[in-house]
């Protein structure tokens, strides 16, 4: 895909150097903007140079002094603390630049596709009534547009803005109702930078080094069609839409994307376990990573929303990840479910319970293993408390396989919060899955009344 004009002037514009003498700041940086609390935040921004730049800011009396480089680029490392209220913040050279009403709070990155970037105004459930509410001074938005880059972007556009009817209804749904009750349980502002755009496989979002160097990661970008939506071509999202903020301190991402990545399913857990490590690299920080499992849908290829949803399930072995189930409140007849507020309170759970350690059901059950004993196959989980089976949908999802990988139905039970199978005739198994088709609603879950993930398992 060649570059747009309007992409090149864009590049262009964001690349700063020593034309600038006045005090300028990234988009990022701006009145109404949420910084994170209780942490060391990184401050930059463009001025002539050798020019002395004093920084103050109201929740401290500490004052900083930098100066840029020959190429006009400063930057300062600002401690923050659990201030209350609104803050200001002075950075001063040859000109002043005061930022106002700053709060300091929790601070997200959110990305993703088009469940990510769903409004309420594009209709959700009890979308008008959360709109309607949803004045709120301590959920603060900033949205990214939605741009492409041939090469890294040093700035972007956008700005702060409050949470209120006419801000709300056109953010990320699942991204609100998370701030809302992330805000309400920790009783701190939370401010959410909102990078999606529908429509767009995961190769867009990482940084093109990180594919170019891996021949996996080729193969499966190669696999992706063309679409008039969204680019699909390695690294153009990440470099006008990530990487600009990349030295921003966030508390961590939220990410829910996958639906445009079944064109090439079977690269996915490569694909996306390599997304997770390239954007911790790039923010030289292993942020917590907590992502939603795609939903049940009714795709034309054979196992491709499956195979995603594995995918997904199998990143949880990287550190400080965490996925928010879906199977139980999708739609199978539409890509868009339209139940963004309980995803957006199973993140905030999610983030409550694994970030902050606070006693909340938030996990759902993983499949751990599978082991033989005598004429049973025993399935063990992670989180299993309480185990049990959908009353209306009773029906196995379970099926075993030999070295041939034909699969057979089998029956199972729950004891002692484990799954039970049957061998039945099959003599040697060696694999065990569940819940395997692209439309299968799972119909086990636990008493946080969370289902289990789809899976493929080998017998140990």
């Amino acid at each position: 895909m060649k570059p747009k004009f309007s992409n090149l002037l864009f590049a262009v514009i964001l690349i700063p150097g020593f034309i600038y003498s006045n005090v300028s700041l990234p988009a990022i940086f701006g009145d109404n903007m949420v910084l994170q609390r209780n942490a060391e935040v990184k401050i930059w921004g463009w001025a002539k140079p050798g020019e002395e730049i004093q920084i103050s800011v109201s929740w401290s009396q500490e004052n900083f002094k930098v100066k840029p480089d020959s190429n006009g680029n400063w930057q300062a490392l600002i401690p923050t603390n659990k201030e209350r209220g609104s803050q200001t913040i002075s950075i001063k050279g040859y000109t002043e630049v005061i930022l106002k009403n700053v709060l300091l709070g929790e601070v997200w990155l959110i990305s993703g596709q088009s469940n990510m970037e769903w409004t309420a105004g594009a209709g959700i459930e009890g979308g008008e009534e959360a709109i309607k509410n949803s004045e709120n001074s301590n959920i603060r938005f900033f949205t990214v547009n939605h741009r492409t880059a041939q090469y890294p972007q040093n700035d972007l556009r956008g700005e702060w803005s409050e949470s209120s009817p006419e801000t709300m209804k056109n953010f990320s749904a699942v991204a609100y109702f998370f701030a809302q009750k992330l805000s309400k349980e920790l009783d701190v502002p939370v401010g959410l930078v909102n990078a999606t755009w529908g429509g767009t496989p995961a190769e867009p979002w990482m940084p093109i080094s990180t594919i170019k160097n891996d021949s996996t990661l080729n193969k499966a970008a190669d696999l992706l069609p063309e679409t008039e939506w969204g680019p699909s071509k390695p690294g153009l999202i990440y470099n006008a839409m990530v990487n600009p903020f990349k030295q921003f301190k966030f508390s961590g991402i939220l990410w829910y994307q996958g639906e445009s990545n079944t064109a090439n399913a079977d690269y996915y857990e490569e694909v996306f376990s390599a997304l997770i490590k390239s954007w911790r690299a790039q923010f030289q920080d292993e942020l917590p990573f907590y992502f939603a499992q795609i939903a049940p849908f009714n795709y034309e290829t054979e196992f491709s929303g499956v195979k995603i949803r594995d995918a997904q399930r199998k990143a949880l072995k990287l550190p400080h990840t965490g996925m928010v189930m879906t199977g139980d409140i999708g739609n199978i007849d539409d890509i868009h479910p339209k139940n963004k507020k309980e995803v957006g309170i199973r993140f905030a759970n999610l983030v409550l319970a694994d970030k902050f350690k606070k006693e909340v059901k938030a996990y759902a059950p993983i499949i751990k293993k599978a082991v033989i004993q005598k004429n049973n196959i025993i399935l063990s989980f992670n989180h299993s408390e309480g185990l049990q089976v959908n009353t209306h949908n009773k029906a196995s999802q379970f099926e075993i396989a030999g070295e041939d990988k034909e699969f057979h139905p089998v029956d199972f039970r729950i004891k002692d919060e484990q799954i039970v199978l049957k061998k039945g005739k099959l003599k040697d198994p060696v694999f065990v899955r569940y819940s395997w088709t692209n439309t299968g609603i799972p119909n086990i879950s636990n008493d946080a009344g969370l289902p289990s993930s789809s899976f493929t398992i080998e017998i140990e």
